[in-house]
């Protein structure tokens, strides 16, 4: 029943963060903004888990999951609710507020969920038990865009500031009284309580470590967290615009709004593969394997362009699928009583879909929106490091 109740969560969480790849060409339209500005929707949405995790991370243990992933859900509600009046004040400023807030509501989920799912059970499986329930979240990274693109896309013209800004009212109110709901269910289920920390600990003795940032594995996991979600949120993040371009596939945004969805589907349809894989290969190789796949994928499209490096980058999506899950459990493996404050560490490292997209940003106002992708190949290269060498803990 707890697993049960809390993939509902993973799947609203990714539905949420998806439709930002929806907002920002939209927004873009709205308010006339170039690439790097466009790319603050981003910085504001993950900027929010490097401010939140290391705080939310000792609620967490303060107050439990359970209250934790309640808190969650109503901050979050409480962002989607300020779309409201950020679309009647035609603010762009006000909209990166209420992402903020949104931001951290999620955070403090992924906070609270992510470590309970890994300690609901053997430790010799969290990885597939972890890829199971992101694979729903998945699903709702794959809903979003086509939810996005036929009320925020199809709504109105961005290109109609006001109106433009006003058709993400209704989405966003459906949203938040759908969390209220969730909360309300959370609230009174009946979630096992007994858990631990300790239970992640594959039961290893105490290390002597007195910081969690002693812990090399860990480090180097939130290094590798913090590029993939750049990665990941830098290619959805343009790949709207780059449909959009003549010379790649010239099609409308309605359109390539739904094209997104196979990119974000990938991701769900390998998580559900990956969750049977790793039951039997080890969860580095397959990490390892599937980032050396991106980085080729990457390659080509720059090279070939056109159609091509279309289906190239969708195809990154099926790439992706166990990557989070896959660097989020080996990250806190064996952190016994850290393993809470090492969650919070590597939540914090989402920050990355902040910073890397405005990154891709600068280089797509420079050069070429294509070219612009090399910024994930050197992500994916080093979460193919972190796969195949980096992840092995080094304990006293």
């Amino acid at each position: 029943m707890a697993l049960y109740a809390l993939t509902s969560l993973f799947f609203m969480w990714g539905l949420i963060t998806s439709l930002n790849d929806i907002l920002i060409p939209h927004l873009k339209g709205a308010f006339a903004l170039n690439y790097v500005q466009a790319m603050l929707i981003q910085f504001c949405f993950f900027g929010a888990y490097f401010v939140v995790s290391l705080p939310a991370g000792k609620l967490v243990e303060r107050i439990g999951y359970q209250r934790g992933i309640v808190g969650g859900l109503c901050t979050a509600a409480a962002g989607c609710l300020l779309f409201l009046p950020a679309a009647s004040a035609h603010s762009y400023g006000f909209f990166l507020g209420a992402l903020f807030v949104l931001a951290s509501g999620i955070t403090l989920l992924q906070v609270a969920a992510n470590p309970y799912v890994a300690v609901l059970g053997s430790p010799d499986t969290a990885s597939s038990r972890l890829n199971l329930t992101q694979a729903f979240n998945s699903l709702g990274t794959t809903v979003g865009p086509l939810l996005g693109s036929s009320l925020i896309l199809a709504a109105v013209p961005a290109a109609d500031s006001v109106q433009g800004a006003l058709s993400v009212r209704g989405p966003y109110f459906g949203l938040a009284a759908t969390l209220l709901l969730l909360a309300v269910a959370i609230g009174v289920l009946r979630l096992p309580r007994n858990v631990t920390t300790e239970t992640a600990s594959d039961g290893a003795a105490e290390h002597g470590y007195s910081s969690v940032w002693q812990y090399r594995h860990l480090v180097l996991g939130a290094l590798a967290i913090f590029v993939y979600v750049g990665a990941e949120v830098s290619i959805g993040s343009f790949l709207v615009s780059l449909m959009h371009q003549p010379e790649v596939a010239g099609l409308e945004e309605q359109v390539a709004g739904r094209y997104l969805a196979l990119y974000w589907g990938g991701a769900m349809v390998g998580r559900f593969i990956g969750a049977a894989v790793m039951q039997r290969i080890r969860p580095g190789v397959v990490l390892a394997f599937n980032a050396l796949a991106a980085v080729l994928l990457l390659l080509l499209a720059i090279t070939v362009s056109g159609r091509f490096a279309m289906w190239a980058l969708l195809a990154i999506g099926l790439c992706n699928s166990i990557m989070f899950p896959t660097i989020f459990t080996l990250g806190i493996a064996r952190l016994g009583r850290h393993t809470g404050a090492g969650s919070g560490v590597l939540c914090m490292a989402i920050v990355g879909g902040a910073l890397l997209p405005v990154a891709q940003g600068y280089v797509a106002d420079h050069a070429t929106l294509l070219a612009s992708f090399a910024v994930p190949v050197l992500c994916y290269a080093y979460i193919a490091w972190y796969g195949a060498a980096g992840h092995k803990p080094r304990l006293p």
